[in-house]
């Protein structure tokens, strides 16, 4: 008689071994351990898997011994869960939401007449590009501004908003944030840290005017700093390293409605970074002049791989136009190259991928939130971005969250993230991301600055799924350095 051959098989990630008695059996390859021992075995050899035999064939484990075998303790699982099962309201909520900003996002689309030749790019000058011309058409339809300006050249949040700024702003004049200190990184865009290039050395002044304790808006103090040099006003609708409440669409249109009387022709800009989709208005509805927003963050819906825009007036897309690219060429050149793709599927994907970010923060809000700490939005408010923070009052706090984020990564799940002194911080920051687009916030990704009162800032999450599983390692994390007792929660 012949020697028996062996065949291999991988499916999800096991090997099958058909065998001549018993069927199939099954080998760990690899296993979720880490072991990568893919050695065969002879048939009929039994082994431990995730994978059981029933009447009805090959049947998987249950989620619950998922999340067991990936490093998850049964009471942190059973604690996640009950915590779960409490929010099928909200997501209902939030599911109507994405629901109505995707029709409004293939409406734009379908009137622009997106084609097949939109996706193909440009090389050199980009000159008749009409894959990107049609997608800044897209933006300012689903944005219902005059204009708007998408390119893979403006690299990120930051530079957007500096462009924005830079473009509109002019020696002489003045720009004003009623909503107090702007994102950290804009401390060297306006000049509040001495930088290369600032604003103040071009001679353009700044003034803010801090929120008050409640989080309102310091009316008094906006309407007595506004003046003859006041040109532009920013207004952070996010909080950014800061644990104060974001700015509802409503809010921001209640501010806008009041500088405008006080100085019409004032331009009005919103930061609109991690705010995107995540409420059926945006701030160009109610009175805004210009929006900046990062396509790595929400709109790029984690396919974007770089990339920025600008949806406002029609003239101060243009001033923003002409300095991204130069006097006299502006809008005309640019190549896509081969970025346009991404960015149709991603902006088409946005709505879903929001509200799947906005699932996973409000699991966290309430899951810190019942353990006693302090969370901003609390874990029954109304969402405004994507963006959760937690303060833990210690080092270890911050850095136990951003290991647990870390660990639940599928890229770059095996490392350890560490603070380090990033470029425009002025403290050392911490970053959990495993993300398919570096830097990429909408993706599940945790940081924080390494200073008082050490708090963390959560958010993304592709998947809604990866969002739990990341929260839950992070609780996990928590528990095993002993920042967080389980036996403490509210109940």
């Amino acid at each position: 008689m012949a020697p028996i051959q062996k065949r291999y098989y991988l499916i999800c990630g096991r090997i099958i071994i058909p065998c001549s008695c018993d069927g199939m059996e099954w080998l760990p390859f690899p296993s979720l351990s880490g072991s990568t021992d893919n050695t065969a075995m002879e048939p009929g050899e039994k082994v431990t898997t995730n994978f059981k035999r029933t009447e009805k064939g090959i049947e998987k484990m249950d989620s619950k011994n998922m999340y067991l075998s990936m490093g998850i303790r049964e009471d942190v699982y059973a604690f996640g869960e009950k915590i779960w099962g409490a929010l099928e309201e909200r997501f209902k909520q939030i599911d109507q939401v994405s629901e109505y900003n995707q029709l409004k996002v293939i409406a734009a689309m379908q009137k622009n007449q997106v084609s097949e030749a939109c996706l193909l790019g440009t090389t050199g000058y980009g000159y008749n590009d009409l894959g990107r011309d049609t997608l800044e058409r897209v933006y300012a339809d689903i944005f219902h501004t005059e204009d708007a300006l998408v390119r893979p050249q403006i690299t990120c949040g930051t530079h957007a908003l500096a462009l924005a700024l830079m473009s509109n702003l002019r020696p002489g004049q003045e720009l004003l944030s009623p909503v107090g200190k702007p994102y950290d990184t804009l401390e060297e865009v306006i000049g509040i840290r001495p930088s290369k290039g600032s604003l103040k050395e071009y001679g353009i002044s700044y003034r803010q005017v801090d929120l008050l304790p409640d989080g309102a808006f310091d009316y008094e103090g906006i309407k007595a700093a506004i003046n003859e040099k006041t040109h532009l006003v920013t207004i952070q609708r996010s909080k950014g390293y800061q644990t104060r409440p974001t700015l509802s669409v409503k809010r921001i249109g209640e501010l806008i409605s009041f500088i405008k009387e006080i100085k019409p022709d004032v331009i009005c800009m919103v930061d609109n970074c991690y705010g995107e989709f995540t409420e059926t208005l945006e701030p160009t509805d109610v009175g805004a002049d210009l929006v900046v927003g990062s396509l790595i963050k929400n709109p790029g819906g984690g396919l974007a791989p770089i990339g920025g825009y600008l949806a406002g007036r029609r003239e101060c897309i243009e001033n923003a136009a002409y300095r991204l690219t130069s006097p006299g060429l502006g809008k005309e050149v640019g190549a896509s190259l081969t970025a346009l793709p991404a960015f149709y599927q991603g902006l088409f994907l946005a709505p879903n991928v929001t509200a799947n970010a906005l699932k996973a923060a409000i699991f966290a809000a309430n899951i810190y939130e019942s353990l006693g700490f302090q969370v901003v939005p609390d874990g029954t408010e109304s969402r405004h971005d994507i963006i959760q923070a937690v303060t833990f009052g210690t080092p270890e706090g911050v850095i136990g969250f951003c290991e647990g984020i870390q660990k639940a990564a599928a890229v770059d799940g095996h490392v350890t993230p560490e603070p380090w002194d990033m470029p425009g911080y002025d403290s050392p920051v911490i970053m959990a991301a495993g993300a398919f687009v570096s830097g990429s916030s909408i993706e599940l990704s945790a940081d924080g600055p390494m200073k008082e009162p050490y708090a963390v800032y959560f958010q993304g999450g592709l998947t809604w799924q990866h969002g739990k599983f990341g929260i839950l390692m992070s609780l996990q994390r928590l528990v095993e350095r002993g920042v967080v007792l389980l036996e403490s929660a509210k109940r």
